[in-house]
């Protein structure tokens, strides 16, 4: 099944080497959107589905998208249009360093569920490895991003692999970028913490809430706090 049906858009994957999958959709549903969020980035946007589900979350005119990918880039150009939001959303066909050197706009929310497998593993599809492997968007460029792009008072909220998690946020803390909210997420509750969903800002918060997500409470039998997150987007919940 390449067509993946949401509430309120459609999302075609067949040419995407990363499928949609749950990091995505819980990045899409959870990044903080202010009253004052105006233009959105998603970099690395792969099928453009976390791009899709800001614009219906947000009253953002501007949410643009970037990806590396031929193919990638493609198939969100394709989403993006047959969406009901195609007036709002672009797509960009360049890497991230290449974006960075002359960048026009500043966004108040920067979005990325970026490639995280930074084990020596290559599966010998290239396309697939690029879209997994640390090395085609590393931290430290995401965050340098971060840091150039952002407004004043803009978001960056990203999705990693919690045993990352202490590493972004000392990164961040190198360019004055801070967390303001952090979600652990597991897949039961007897399973350890698999991802951690990060949210900085300029502004340093002594408070800032963390907790925790369970996804499953069994198989298929969802927790109230995944269905009241994802309840907007998926069909069946």
């Amino acid at each position: 099944m390449t067509k993946f049906s949401f509430k309120q858009f459609n999302v075609e994957q067949d040419k995407a080497a990363m499928k949609i999958g749950t990091d995505g959709v819980l990045l899409g549903a959870w990044a903080p959107i202010g009253k004052n969020t105006f233009s959105i980035l998603d970099i690395g946007s792969g099928t453009g589905i976390i791009a899709l589900m800001l614009a219906q979350r947000s009253d953002a005119d501007q949410i643009d998208a970037l990806e590396i990918d031929e193919n990638a880039y493609e198939q969100a150009v394709e989403n993006f249009e047959n969406s009901p939001w195609p007036d709002r959303l672009f797509c960009y066909h360049a890497g991230l360093d290449e974006f960075m050197e002359e960048p026009e706009d500043e966004y108040d929310l920067i979005v990325s569920n970026p490639p995280f497998y930074t084990e020596n593993y290559f599966s010998g599809d290239e396309q697939r490895d690029q879209a997994r492997f640390t090395e085609s968007l590393p931290f430290e460029d995401l965050v340098e991003a971060a840091d150039l792009l952002l407004s004043e008072n803009g978001v960056f909220a990203i999705i990693i692999p919690f045993k990352e998690e202490e590493k972004l946020i000392a990164l961040a803390h190198d360019f004055d970028l801070f967390p303001m909210k952090i979600t652990r997420v597991k897949g039961t509750p007897s399973t350890e913490i698999k991802r951690s969903l990060l949210a900085f800002s300029r502004n340093t918060t002594e408070n800032f809430p963390v907790d925790e997500l369970v996804i499953e409470m069994g198989r298929h039998e969802y927790t109230p706090q995944y269905i009241n997150l994802t309840k907007d987007f998926y069909l069946k919940m």
